[in-house]
């Protein structure tokens, strides 16, 4: 027996002692992942026969990272992210410097970043244009804008089927208006049903509009086949609009706007065009600094039944100013911000990462781990895709070390160093008998 063994044996133990100590003290570490250490005994080099030849002790090979799954824990902050599966957030420092991480305490900087301490939290960017996720491209750090968003004039979204889309049936059974009634927005006579919508101008400035809908006289001749048909006028805030986009009452040579609104014998409308009816009334109408109104009006979700007036649809893609008043992240990591209008648009997407071999990561402290040439390069996804997990907003990934189960290997730990003290003991003993015999 040589002191070898029990030296080796004490420092083996230490080094566990330190690995245990190191997951103790990280049990309420948000996103921290265990280790264990693990051991190989020693041998000295020979060139004889190994069959009568005794170990030299112990070594750690390595501390090996676990990274099982923590429990997820519910928290009032919508930025808290925690990851349920595989995958890591892509951090990003000020210098520019990416490393990997499971924490998801996340809040906002004053520059409106998302960021855990100091490091950015990083995804892809979205195309405000379009709204369309810039997938594949390099990610980077997400941040918030909290200027306002400005405002949108009905149909100014630039889509096919921008403007005012109305769906409503008009009862079949009701009488027709005579042609010699003349229409009034005032008098609820000249006209079987009326319903607003609220539209906005390029100032996010908001008008009522009005439409008066009319069952017309049947023609003389009936249709083949069999037709009836409506005719819609307008209102906007209250004063009748005319053809010309002026409000008000109508002069000689100046007609009202209006459209007609023709239903087949099924109940269905025919004929209407393509694009859409336009409705427009000039800037210098308004005379609010405003482009004035100008969109088209789509009724093909309208039909004619016997069944009572409903209007079952009523949309329009204007709105006015807004000012961002919430987040928040769905599990596909999508980032999006709530704002005062009612509106809500897609910010950036958390992209996580995963590795070949996550134990090769390099631990840097502060819950973060770099790339190694042990783990392989990182593959970069959007949450759920891949080889990635899912995001879970609103919550953390608490540590996942097993307070129980640490304890009990800190008592074999314990009782492992000092059996190998005891073999130096039993050492120094022998010694001391051989220098007595001298």
């Amino acid at each position: 027996m040589g002191f070898q063994q029990g030296l080796s044996g004490l420092n083996t133990s230490a080094k566990n002692l330190d690995v245990i100590g190191n997951n103790v003290a990280n049990t309420s570490t948000v996103g921290f992942k265990g280790a264990r250490a693990e051991f190989a005994d020693i041998y000295a080099s020979t060139f004889g026969s190994s069959s009568n030849i005794a170990g030299i002790g112990a070594k750690t090979t390595t501390i090996a990272q676990q990274f099982g799954q923590g429990n997820t824990t519910s928290t009032n902050n919508p930025l808290d992210i925690a990851i349920t599966g595989n995958g890591f957030f892509r951090m990003q420092d000020p210098t520019g410097s990416i490393s990997y991480a499971r924490n998801g305490q996340f809040q906002l900087d004053k520059n409106g970043y998302i960021v855990n301490n100091t490091q950015f939290l990083t995804g892809w960017a979205v195309d405000q244009g379009t709204g369309q996720v810039l997938a594949g491209s390099t990610p980077t750090p997400i941040q918030l804008q909290f200027s306002n968003i400005g405002a949108r004039a009905t149909g100014g979204s630039g889509v096919t089927g921008a403007g005012l889309n109305l769906g409503l049936n008009l009862n079949a059974n009701d009488k027709v208006i005579p042609a010699t009634t003349v229409f009034s927005s005032t008098d609820p006579t000249t006209y079987n049903y009326s319903t607003s919508a609220t539209v906005f101008d390029s100032l996010g400035g908001t008008h009522t509009q009005t439409l008066y809908f009319r069952k017309d006289v049947p023609p003389a001749v009936p249709t083949v086949p069999p037709s009836s048909t409506w005719t819609i006028r307008y209102a906007l805030d209250g004063k009748d609009v005319n053809a010309n986009g002026t409000l008000g009452a109508q002069v000689p040579a100046v007609a009202a706007l209006s459209t007609g609104l023709t239903f087949d014998a099924n109940g269905r409308p025919i004929g209407l065009p393509v694009g859409g009816s336009t409705f427009n009334v000039t800037a210098a109408t308004l005379n609010n600094g405003s482009n004035g109104l100008n969109f088209q009006m789509f009724f093909d979700k309208s039909t004619q039944f016997g069944s009572p007036y409903a209007v079952s649809t009523l949309t329009q893609d204007g709105y006015t100013d807004g000012v961002l008043t919430g987040i928040s992240v769905n599990k596909d990591g999508m980032v999006q911000g709530r704002y005062s209008n009612g509106q809500t648009r897609n910010v950036a997407q958390v992209v996580l990462s995963s590795f070949t071999n996550s134990q090769g990561l390099q631990p840097l402290g502060d819950n973060r781990w770099a790339e190694s040439s042990a783990s392989g390069q990182p593959l970069t996804n959007a949450p759920g895709s891949g080889s990635t997990g899912s995001l879970q907003s609103a919550a953390v990934e608490d540590s996942n070390v097993d307070l129980t189960s640490e304890l009990v290997n800190l008592i074999t730990a314990q009782r492992n160093y000092q059996a190998n003290s005891q073999t130096i003991k039993a050492q120094d003993t022998i010694l001391q008998t051989i220098v007595n015999l001298s």
